[in-house]
């Protein structure tokens, strides 16, 4: 007999309740207190927090614009960030759904995941490499892809489907399909979330873990990892891994509306290194990217001068000095962390 799929629990009143709002706004607060538009909403903070409430109640509610902008972490990215009142909303429903999701997921997705992260996920890949190399005496393959223009690309129509199956409330699933709603990809309709929000985070997981289960339960891969829109697969079988490209690309393409991106699918030996999560990984070690290194040197080099110059504070120079050495810590940096420039 089979078993009747759990759906989330709790009610509509609940996420929109004035207790739940107060406490997401603790969540929301930290660290930008110091935000202009954050201080305006301080100053009326409960008559905005009732307001609010009773738009959701009312179901009046309707999800504003955003501002957008560009960011380099490195390649340019496109962010949408909502109003303050919204990104509340946003916190008050995520810290309701995220802990039922979170069960949902495979343990081997690590993006925007409680214990997780990118350090967890090079751990497993060394943990994998191990297994499938039999200890670095079997050529072990690994596939590697990625989807184009992933947050861009997710099929709103798909998402909401999604949603429904996990979701019985109905007014949880109008109000989410607001925040959906609130955004567009440029040119398409019914197409893409805003790299920005805080549901969008939750939402991609919750859309990938329909991949994640199709790889795990019905092609049966044991060694596979995903984070955000990268993954990886191992295998002792190159002929295996080069299957299994046409089976993803099709599920991907017809289940989940999505691309692979043709020139980011890799299969390669993992004693020719791998790059995956902003190093390339071998059997027992892993180094930085050529292409992360030069930046560092140049930011850092920048960075120096600036501070000759007095246009930076020694504490903005160390604060970024000690960003780059958390990252080398984690690969066989010590080469570049002595020729980095430091404090005299």
């Amino acid at each position: 007999m089979k078993k009747e799929k759990i759906k989330f629990e709790e009610s509509y009143e609940n996420i929109i309740s004035v207790e739940n709002l107060l406490e997401a706004w603790k969540e929301f607060q930290k660290g930008k207190k110091q935000k202009k538009d954050v201080q305006i909403f301080q100053m009326n903070l409960m008559n905005n927090i009732i307001l609010l409430h009773e738009e959701l109640l009312n179901y009046t509610y309707n999800h504003g614009g955003y501002q957008a902008f560009k960011i380099n972490d490195p390649k340019p990215r496109d962010i949408h960030k909502a109003t303050v009142r919204d990104r509340l909303l946003h916190h008050a429903i995520y810290r309701k759904l995220y802990p039922f999701f979170d069960r949902t997921f495979i343990s081997d997705s690590y993006s925007c995941r409680n214990e997780k992260g990118t350090h967890k996920a090079l751990k497993r890949f060394l943990y994998f490499s191990r297994i499938v190399s039999r200890n670095n005496t079997r050529t072990c393959w690994i596939l590697k892809g990625d989807i184009k223009k992933f947050f861009a690309s997710i099929n709103q129509k798909v998402l909401k489907n999604i949603l429904a199956k996990n979701i019985g409330d109905k007014d949880i699933l109008q109000l989410l399909t607001k925040i959906i709603n609130s955004f567009n990809s440029i040119g398409k309709i019914d197409v893409g979330l805003p790299l920005g929000n805080l549901t969008s985070q939750l939402l991609v997981n919750i859309y990938m873990n329909e991949f994640d289960q199709f790889v795990r339960h019905q092609l049966k891969i044991k060694y596979y990892i995903r984070y955000a829109d990268d993954f990886v697969i191992f295998s002792e079988n190159k002929k295996y891994l080069e299957s299994m490209v046409l089976t993803i690309h099709k599920f991907l393409e017809e289940e989940l509306r999505l691309e692979l991106h043709p020139d980011k699918i890799f299969i390669k030996t993992l004693s020719s290194g791998m790059d995956f999560l902003g190093y390339v990984n071998f059997f027992d070690y892993r180094i930085l990217r050529t292409k992360t290194k030069n930046r560092i040197f140049k930011k850092m080099t920048k960075k120096k001068e600036d501070l000759k110059n007095n246009l930076i504070t020694v504490e903005s120079f160390n604060q970024s000095l000690q960003s780059y050495l958390g990252v080398l810590k984690h690969c066989q940096g010590y080469k570049i962390v002595r020729k980095l420039p430091y404090e005299q």
